[in-house]
Parts: structure tokens; sequence; C-alpha cells
């Protein structure tokens, strides 16, 4: 597996989050080799203290979480996505591979197979917003406040 990091600092309208780096996950696998399933994982994130919260695509459109940090596992096909908001930085996933979206990180599928599929988590007691607009204080005062993962979603280590 090959892990990059992205810090991002805020572009546009989208706060994204200087502090804590964007994880993207490329080829997960398991202990067999395989690249995970949905319920693959639902399981590894949730031993690490992020339980699965729902499995779809990602929104058409620049949005971000002022509530809750964010991680997907892509269970099926291919996507390119934006990250950091309008003009940002694109990443193309495909099956078995995961990202880590701190609060405040915008993204928005630009692109996306007919199988594109992720399955989505968040860190224990944190409930996600959608916000498609520039931050108020509140939303900036959330993205500040919100404590960081305990753990990283795809290996457990420690943040």
């Amino acid at each position: 597996m090959r892990v990059e990091h992205l810090i991002l600092g805020p572009n546009d309208w989208v706060p994204n989050n200087p502090l804590i780096a964007i994880r993207i996950y490329h080829g997960v696998r398991l202990a067999n080799g395989a690249a995970p399933d949905a319920a693959a994982f639902e399981r590894l994130f949730a031993a690490h203290g992020w339980p699965p919260d729902w499995r779809g695509g990602v929104y058409d459109y620049h949005h971000y979480h002022s509530s809750a940090h964010e991680t997907l596992g892509v269970y099926a096909g291919t996507a390119r996505l934006v990250l950091g908001g309008p003009g940002g930085t694109e990443v193309t996933l495909a099956a078995g591979d995961a990202l880590l979206l701190p609060a405040g990180t915008g993204h928005c599928c630009i692109h996306a197979d007919a199988g594109f599929r992720v399955a989505a988590a968040y860190p224990s007691g944190q409930h996600w917003d959608v916000l498609r607009d520039a931050p108020d204080a509140d939303a900036l005062a959330r993205i500040r406040n919100l404590p960081g993962p305990q753990n990283d979603p795809v290996t457990g280590r420690p943040f």
C-alpha cells in the first residue's frame, strides 16, 4: 500500500484543514492479498474506531464537512475527485483505494464510472454535515475545535 499526504490551506470559499493531512491510500489489501469489498472496508474502519455510516457515491458538487472527519473506502469502480475546492487537486481512485478527509476539506466527484462505490465512516461520536458555501464563524469554530481522529482508519496506528 502506498500512502500520499496532502496539506491544503484555504482555497476560494473552501476552508480545508491546514492542520491535518488528507491521506490517500492506494492499494489497500487484505491479509489474503485481495482488495477489500464494502463489508471488509467497514470492518477495517470499525476496528480502528471509525464506525461505518453509508455506502454510495461521492457528490458531484464541491462540499465539505465541518462536524466530522470522513474516510471513504473504494470498493468498486473508479473515479476522479477534486480535493480542496474549485481548482483544487485532482486524484484518481480505484477499487482498493481509500481516502481520509479531515473536517473542512473540500471534495467533489468530477467523473465516475457507472460502478463506482464507496463505504464511508466517521470517528466514533462525530456526525457529518454537508456545507456548500463559505463557512460562517460557527462552521470555522467547529472545524478548528473538532478533535483529530484517535486512530488512522486504515492502519489503526495512533493519529
